[in-house]
């Protein structure tokens, strides 16, 4: 066993907004891989569109530096738990990671998360204080604060001797000592080098190498990324995969591919220790081991945690099917899906008993709803159903429920209602304290069920003057019956044309979603209603004409703005019997039972049951 010493493969985990995309921005930078008059992007590792619209990192991603002779290799991770699955694959790639944490905000609840991650593979942590020019913050609190943390998550001896870098990301700049300003980023450059280890492997023993993520390249097919952990690989040679359920099947490799910047450079041979792509395999799948022919050994498989939330997937049925989608069909919508899981390890595709319904289960809204948003971009039309916790049953047959930790950060005279309201979705405070003049961070248990639909009523609360995060905590018995939604909807009495004066007479039920000329149908949710029930309205109902003009001239009535929902706002707020509809261009709420007489007939039917 030798190790590599011109090698060194690290993670970036962290947060939220805490820093680290536009950290790997800075290190590309002064490591030289740009020309002088290259322009680039900021937060040039968010390549995917949703990555630059929302300013997150959703898909884990690998590059590459050199600095003074050393070669490092560095995966960006998403800082959102929803995302954990990709964050907990690509760890099993790397020997270190740097945590990054703000200066004023300290350790956040996904700090939590994937700092637990990286702990149990026993990695070896170097911690980066980012934003340290911020007028709020509070570095030596917040260092005690990690420190805390690492003995919370039952951190060794050798992760608990952390070495601690200051950073101010945005403007490329580190020190060593916060009171000393920093030039570039050269401290942290050489603190890599210097507390790293370097990947270590046998170069002349047969070949293993796990299969971290999988891609498709439209020039060269399906490729596999992955470290090599012990021998070498070559294009060309022939080599054996082991799937997970231990199939074995020979394949010949096409090429071989290291990182150096964000290109990806052929390269004749790789040996242990180097994070390669590989092409040639074509249903190579994540987690799958790529070993020698003669002497096949295959590697622990990617073991992620199970998903929490599930919503059902289906063919969109209603009046407007097929208007304006490209794909609207069950099988195009069964292939997607199934494409999906294949490379989204932590998310799971399962068929019904109707081949036109699927149900998907993923890791909380943001994992699902980004799937739709991408799915709705390529042209699919589908149904989606409400989100549901999936429960579990312990050894005595005991229902359990998923637990999240959730951190509000809220003005102190908005503390009252924020306790209500969470302590009606049964959530319980463990942790209270200061945050700033006037702010308050109150820090809750409250069941994953609890937080659907919550962040738009947290913000109604408290007038926008709220930041909330949350992760997942574990399994607890179910926690009794929440009730969600305290208003009924507004549903279209006919289809045709909203029109102005149908809007009118309708807006003094409640909060409208639709505006003059939107298309809707028998069914459709168009509003909210001001009571707890549902309501049939007739929007599309037209002023009756008369040659007779009346002696005093109408008063002007203006239409209120009506309420308009994001995808994640428009998954929130569906009850039981609503299914939302989407397409490339629209997000309708609808009923599932479009006729009136029929959703007449089941809600009796439920009430004698």
């Amino acid at each position: 066993m030798t190790s590599r010493m011109d090698i060194r493969n690290i993670a970036i985990i962290a947060h939220v907004d805490h820093g680290k995309t536009t950290l790997v921005d800075g290190m590309l930078k002064q490591s030289g891989i740009f020309r002088a008059n290259q322009i680039v992007e900021e937060r040039v590792m968010d390549s995917n569109d949703l990555e630059k619209e929302r300013g997150i990192t959703i898909l884990s991603k690998n590059t590459s530096i050199r600095y003074e002779g050393v070669k490092i290799n560095i995966v960006d991770t998403p800082g959102h738990s929803d995302f954990g699955g990709e964050v907990e694959r690509v760890l099993k790639m790397v020997d270190g990671v740097l945590l990054l944490v703000d200066a004023s905000e300290g350790p956040m609840p996904q700090t939590r998360f994937v700092l637990r991650k990286a702990l149990e593979l026993n990695l070896v942590p170097v911690v980066v204080i980012n934003k340290i020019d911020r007028p709020d913050s509070r570095i030596d609190e917040v260092v005690d604060e990690i420190l805390e943390l690492f003995f919370e998550l039952g951190a060794s001896d050798e992760q608990l001797d952390f070495p601690v870098v200051y950073a101010i990301a945005r403007q490329g700049i580190a020190t060593l000592d916060p009171a000393v300003p920093g030039k570039d980023l050269q401290p942290l450059f050489e603190t890599i080098i210097r507390h790293f280890p370097a990947p270590v492997g046998d170069a002349d023993a047969p070949l293993q190498m796990l299969v971290n993520n999988t891609e498709y390249d439209s020039y060269i097919g399906r490729i596999a990324v992955g470290r090599i952990a012990r021998g070498s690989i070559s294009g060309g040679e022939t080599v054996m995969v082991i799937n997970r359920e231990g199939s074995r099947k020979n394949y010949r490799i096409g090429r071989v591919y290291a990182f150096e910047g964000l290109e990806r450079v052929e390269v004749p041979q790789a040996s242990c220790g180097e994070i390669v792509v590989v092409s040639g395999i074509e249903d190579i799948m994540i987690g799958d081991t790529i070993t020698d022919k003669d002497q096949p050994e295959a590697l622990p498989s990617i073991v992620v945690d199970e998903p929490t939330l599930e919503m059902t997937f289906m063919v969109n049925d209603s009046p407007f099917a097929g208007q304006e989608g490209e794909h609207v069909t069950s099988r195009k919508l069964r292939a997607r899906l199934y494409k999906e899981a294949e490379k989204n390890v932590s998310m799971r595709v399962q068929d019904t008993d109707s081949p036109d319904i699927f149900k998907v289960a993923g890791r909380g809204e943001l994992h699902l709803s980004i799937l739709i948003e991408t799915m709705r971009r390529e042209g699919f039309e589908l149904q989606v159903s409400k989100p549901e916790v999936i429960c579990r049953k312990d050894d005595k047959g005991q229902l359990l429920e998923p637990m999240e930790l959730l951190l509000v950060d809220i003005p102190e005279d908005k503390m009252g209602s924020v306790m209500e309201t969470l302590g009606n979705r049964r959530g319980e405070m463990v942790n209270m304290g200061p945050n700033g003049p006037g702010q308050l961070r109150l820090e809750f248990i409250v069941p994953a069920r609890g937080l659907i639909g919550f962040r738009s009523q947290l913000l109604t609360e408290t007038r926008g003057h709220a930041v909330m995060n949350h992760t997942f905590q574990g399994y607890e018995p179910f926690k009794g019956e929440i009730k969600r939604r305290y208003q009924g909807v507004l549903i279209a009495f006919e289809s045709g044309e909203a029109t102005q004066y149908g809007l009118l007479g309708a807006q003094g039920r409640g909060t409208l979603f639709v505006t003059p000329g939107t298309k809707v149908y028998e069914g459709m949710v168009v509003g909210e209603h001001a009571r707890d029930q549902d309501i049939e309205v007739n929007v599309c109902k037209k002023k009756q004409l008369t040659n007779h003009r009346a002696s005093t001239a109408e008063a002007t009535v203006k239409l209120e703005e009506p309420r308009t929902m994001s995808l994640e706002e428009c998954i929130e707020y569906l009850g039981d019997d609503e299914l939302l509809e989407v397409t490339p261009k629209s997000l309708r709420i609808r009923k599932r039972l479009l006729d009136k007489s029929e959703r007449a007939r089941a809600k009796k039917n439920s009430n004698l049951a």
